[in-house]
């Protein structure tokens, strides 16, 4: 037995204590690193979910709305609006001269196969093309420049601009153009609003973005006639719509993007040759424009050129392209690589949810079942472990710094239905702890004192001591009933167990954290419990309750320092010596669980980083045979499935609930939400019905979801973080108040 130190006198850091030291700078960084990774994510899917917003059919949303501001000359005038010296001023399409404008893409099915009939005839075309689809098919934007065909903007989420301010227009139209520069080297002047129709069709309000545009440099770019081939009326009804009356130049309108346009392909080369017959030309809104100027400057021209030739030809058919900047080009390039991110990480995300989805609800399928099965048994008439166990344990209790909480530690014990011996293991407390606990007098308490060495140090020490074969090692902040002893320790009359694990309940379960943590260890913790015991693959005994075989212990060389789990370690390790572990439901005990955000944090990230390490040691357990092979092929995988795989996963389960409410279907989305958390109430009122416990706890798991379960999460990926950065963690000790006294009352 050694001494403590003298009070006054300051003590030396513990080794452990250092190497912590120099880990605890990088602490923080890997909180943060863990956060970024979660918002890294959530952005890229926000990303996904604002480039998909579907284009919608090409309809008029506002009709009927008063054209008072708007002057005759752009009502009555042609097709191209533009604004000279800040006038504005239109401009016809030249007769028997066709403009052919698309819509709505570039689309990976339709756009290229446009192209290849505009080749065919050796005809320009103009693409109004959407930023977002540019974004996710820029390869197709780059072959449209490169064969001669003009771009001109169509916004970037194609939403009707007319009711946006003009922060939004702004907004929308460097989008685009920062997609443009990345897809293709240009931005452009060409505008097209969605929605729109002809010239006659402009109001008060869009007149208002067309003179903001226009301010910014913009040409926009109305139609004379509408194929309306979204409405998919046939070819002849397409070709139809598109033709100009009486030899009429005209701003014909089609669509590459937003449908099936198989009628708008058949339609698309009749029209050419129907017109091409009638001695039209083509050319792109470049090309007219220029050629009206040059009619206009040359009295008694010739007008349009021959049947099928352009009225101009290279650079002239993309005046309306500028060249992207080095620094634009560059931040479309990050545009571009950030979709491309995106358009593989959602989808790939959205299949690995669905499989981990999958397997929650099976899990929670299995439980139940297990659950069941095991509480039917356990409690069954004719189930026994064998002869009663009556002999003396002796029940283990390390202690540091526990002045608030040993003295009804010790006294609950005191009062033990069952014969035992009660050894005080004080771990180098600074705080009188071990002066307490003696000074209690209570009959069969012995205090060890040895220098701080971890909790892992003082166990082996209070095991080497104690005097009887069954030890029960419990928290300096825990308190037993009084039959908790002798129901924990009756498996024993069964010689295959090695080590039996209680229900460790909350005791301070009146605030709200310790409410969800009550939740947690009902739910959580005693209904897999009940499952891992029946699949004889326990991965855990809580250090708050548990019973083991002292030779048992021993043979596997005690508590090991390896791993900040000790718990966890030694459990896989009576496993991998082939020792039975099991749960017994009716022996309780309860603690005080962290009563703050910060002190929960701690807790969990020194349990998920102490399970992993755990894990890892005794990964060689999945080549074993016999029952170290059981747990390495059946317990390990669900802990790692269940305890690491899907927690890590399952914010993006609220993300993607987000995301669908946002951008798939809202009432599908919320419904799906709260078919979920009905399951998670059924298995936490079945878990609460097996212990006993009452219901209106449960009113608190709906805002469980919200805030404890993402911190639960968060904890876990830090966890993940620490491990694979290779960092290291130290025991940190939580501030207690002793507020879990005896009795601590059954069932809430």
């Amino acid at each position: 037995m050694t001494t403590a130190p003298a009070r006054g006198r300051r003590r030396a850091p513990t080794r452990m204590e250092r190497a912590a030291g120099r880990a605890a700078a990088l602490h923080r960084p890997r909180v943060l690193l863990a956060l970024l990774l979660l918002l890294a994510l959530t952005c890229v899917m926000l990303l996904d979910g604002y480039l998909r917003a579907e284009v919608g059919d090409d309809q008029r949303v506002r009709s009927g709305a008063s054209s008072s501001e708007v002057p005759d000359e752009i009502l009555d005038g042609g097709p191209i609006l533009g604004f000279p010296g800040g006038q504005a001023e239109t401009v016809s399409v030249p007769d028997r001269t066709i403009v052919l404008t698309f819509d709505d893409g570039p689309d990976p099915t339709w756009t290229p196969k446009v192209m290849e009939v505009l080749e065919k005839y050796d005809v320009p075309g103009t693409f109004f093309v959407v930023g977002s689809m540019v974004s996710r098919h820029p390869d197709i934007v780059e072959d449209l420049v490169e064969q001669g065909h003009e771009i001109g903007v169509h916004t970037f989420t194609h939403v009707d601009l007319s009711y946006q301010s003009a922060s939004r227009v702004t907004r929308e139209m460097e989008q685009t153009q920062l997609a443009l520069a990345g897809a293709a080297g240009i931005t452009t002047t060409l505008f097209r609003a969605p929605y729109s129709s002809g010239a006659d069709a402009v109001d008060n309000y869009s007149w208002q973005v067309y003179q903001q545009l226009g301010q910014e440099g913009y040409t926009s770019v109305f139609v004379d006639t509408d194929s309306e081939d979204w409405k998919e009326p046939g070819v002849a009804k397409i070709v139809e719509g598109a033709t100009p009356e009486d030899g009429e130049g005209a701003s014909v309108l089609f669509h590459d993007s937003g449908g099936d346009r198989t009628q708008t392909l058949a339609a698309l080369s009749e029209y050419i040759e129907k017109m091409r017959a009638k001695g039209y030309s083509f050319t792109t809104v470049s090309g007219a424009t220029a050629e009206r100027r040059q009619q206009q400057q040359s009295a008694g021209g010739s007008g349009a050129g021959g049947p099928g030739a352009p009225s101009g030809t290279g650079d002239a058919l993309q005046a309306s392209h500028r060249p992207a900047t080095g620094t634009l080009r560059y931040e479309g390039k990050a545009l571009l690589a950030a979709v491309a991110v995106a358009e593989w990480t959602v989808p790939a995300l959205s299949a690995g949810l669905v499989i981990v989805g999958v397997a929650v609800m099976g899990r929670f399928g299995l439980m139940l079942v297990l659950a069941r099965r095991h509480h039917r048994q356990r409690n069954g008439r004719r189930f026994g472990w064998g002869p009663p166990v009556t002999r003396p344990v002796s029940v283990i209790v390390p202690a540091y710094n526990e002045k608030e909480c040993i003295e009804n530690t010790l006294r609950s014990l005191a009062e033990s239905t069952h014969p035992i011996e009660i050894v005080v293991v004080d771990d180098g407390s600074t705080d009188g702890t071990a002066e307490l606990a003696e000074g209690l007098g209570l009959p069969g308490v012995r205090v060890i004192r040895q220098e701080n060495a971890g909790k892992p140090a003082a166990l082996n020490n209070g095991i080497r001591s104690a005097r009887h074969d069954i030890v029960v090692m419990m928290d300096g902040d825990t308190v037993f009933e009084p039959d908790t002893v002798g129901r924990l320790v009756q498996p024993f009359a069964d010689p295959s167990v090695g080590a039996v694990a209680g229900n460790a309940k909350v005791g301070n379960r009146s605030t709200l954290i310790g409410a969800w943590q009550h939740i947690e260890y009902v739910m959580g913790f005693n209904l897999d419990r009940r499952m891992y015991d029946l699949l004889r693959c326990m991965p855990t005994i809580p250090g708050a309750i548990g019973a083991f075989r002292r030779e048992a212990v021993l043979q596997v060389g005690g508590m090991s320092e390896d791993t900040l789990a000790e718990d966890t370690d030694i459990t896989i390790a009576l496993h991998r010596a082939g020792w039975r572990v099991v749960y017994e439901e009716h022996a309780r005990a309860w603690t005080e669980a962290p009563r703050s955000l910060r002190q929960l944090w701690s807790q969990r990230h020194r349990w998920s980083y102490g399970t992993m390490q755990a894990l890892w040691k005794h990964r060689g357990s999945l080549m074993d045979k016999g029952p170290s092979g059981r747990f390495g092929r059946v317990g390990m995988p669900l802990v790692v499935l269940f305890q690491i795989v899907t927690p890590v996963f399952a914010p993006l389960i609220d993300v993607f609930t987000v995301y669908s409410m946002l951008f798939v279907d809202f009432r599908a989305a919320l419904s799906a939400w709260f078919a979920v958390l009905g399951v998670q109430l059924v298995c936490a009122a079945y878990a609460f019905r097996l212990d006993r416990e009452k219901y209106r706890y449960l009113l608190m798991m709906p805002l469980q979801q919200f805030a404890y379960r993402q911190m639960m999460y968060l904890v876990l990926i830090h966890s993940c973080v620490t491990a694979l950065t290779g960092g290291r963690l130290r025991w940190q000790k939580l501030k207690r108040t002793g507020e879990v006294g005896m009795p601590a009352g059954t069932g809430g």
